[in-house]
């Protein structure tokens, strides 16, 4: 799979994710740190470039699913292929 493919079945997954669910996987896979960097980034960057309403609000959840699918590339993607060099 292909990184473009990989980003587009996460979309597509996570646009169907409950706000329960959503809250588990930033939970079990963001630092809190990382979500007040979001945050308060984003605040930072709309201020700066003169962005409001709804995408300054917005922001914050792009830079996380983002993030989101960075981690899941790096779990899946960037991984040696067992028994190469690198792996357990």
């Amino acid at each position: 799979m292909t990184h473009a493919e990989l980003a587009w079945e996460f979309a597509e997954l996570f646009a169907g994710l409950s706000i329960e669910r959503v809250n588990e996987v930033l939970a079990k896979n963001v630092p809190l740190e990382t979500l007040e960097f979001f945050g308060s980034y984003a605040e930072s960057f709309a201020q700066a470039e003169r962005v409001d309403g709804p995408l300054a609000r917005r922001l914050p959840n792009l830079l996380l699913v983002g993030y989101l699918l960075r981690v899941l590339e790096e779990r899946l993607l960037d991984e040696p292929p067992a028994g190469e060099p690198g792996t357990n």
